[in-house]
């Protein structure tokens, strides 16, 4: 499959087994991309995703979306740590790479103050996926490929771009406040970490209604994180804050919308030095759905 090898990559770390994959259509990778499309269809439409990727974010809304954040990558890194020496996830451990519950303290004492804890609280929707994400954890670990691959591919693919959107929009320092979620200190390069992540994925010894297990869980997944965005647009329409404008122009329909700088497996590339594109489009929002909310 044109675009499916994982090539070599020198150095130290995780990265040194790196070898030549090449890809099947069996692999769950492939199932996955190509059994969450119609998902990804649904989510990029959802009215949260187009203003948050037109800069049309309200800080109160910013805030919330980021404590639905903190209590989804708490359950999930909760699992993830009872199933750290399971067969089924172990593999796919990153702590040191992929957690993001530490970053999300941060950014919630800077929005909340040290006092963060007593002034938030887990929204209906949220604590939805967040019971989901637990009783997979506990009863079918398997399952709980699905809901990482799901949450830390998109942040990787298109939390940089969104980490801009937001850092313009919200007038957010320049150092970052506000934004760790979106800071992956120990990912040196993130293509080549999620090629790193897709083989050993592909490695895991599965049947294959396992894996069809796994695709019909991350579609789970995209529906949890819909019911959110559709939640966050209630709070949203009550909220007397103006939106502020400072994102991604929407596409304008003409020229070859590939070769926007953050399209595609192009976006993990130059997360790293590139400027804002003028017009990546709402298509773009396929990718960074999962990194929104």
């Amino acid at each position: 499959l044109v675009g499916c090898s994982v090539q070599p990559v020198g150095g130290s770390g995780v990265f040194e087994e790196l070898s030549l994959f090449a890809c099947s259509p069996t692999d769950l990778s492939e199932l996955l991309k190509e059994g969450t499309k119609e998902s990804h269809d649904r989510a990029e439409n959802t009215q949260f995703v187009k203003d948050f990727l037109k800069g049309r974010i309200k800080k109160e809304l910013f805030k919330r979306a980021t404590v639905a954040l903190y209590f989804t990558y708490s359950a999930l890194e909760e699992e993830m740590d009872r199933n750290k020496d399971n067969p089924v996830f172990a593999p796919l451990y990153f702590p040191v790479e992929l957690h993001r519950r530490e970053a999300l303290v941060k950014d919630l004492k800077y929005f909340y103050g040290e006092g963060w804890k007593e002034k938030i609280q887990c929204s209906e929707a949220t604590q939805h996926y967040v019971d989901r994400i637990h009783h997979v954890g506990q009863h079918e670990p398997e399952l709980l490929v699905a809901h990482a691959y799901t949450r830390y591919m998109g942040d990787l693919s298109g939390g940089q771009v969104l980490k801009k959107v937001a850092q313009r929009a919200l007038k957010l320092p320049s150092t970052e406040e506000g934004i760790q979620f979106y800071v992956f200190d120990n990912v040196s390069n993130a293509q080549q970490f999620k090629q790193l992540y897709r083989a050993r994925m592909n490695a895991l010894d599965l049947d294959k209604n396992t894996k069809e297990r796994i695709v019909e869980e991350a579609n789970r997944a995209f529906r949890f994180n819909m019911q959110v965005f559709d939640e966050l647009d209630e709070i949203g329409r009550s909220l007397t804050e103006e939106a502020q404008d400072g994102g991604l122009p929407a596409h304008d329909g003409k020229g070859d919308l590939r070769k926007c700088p953050y399209y595609a497996d192009k976006l993990g590339r130059s997360w790293a030095t590139a400027e804002l594109p003028q017009a990546c489009g709402t298509r773009l929002a396929a990718l960074t759905v999962l990194s929104v909310f």
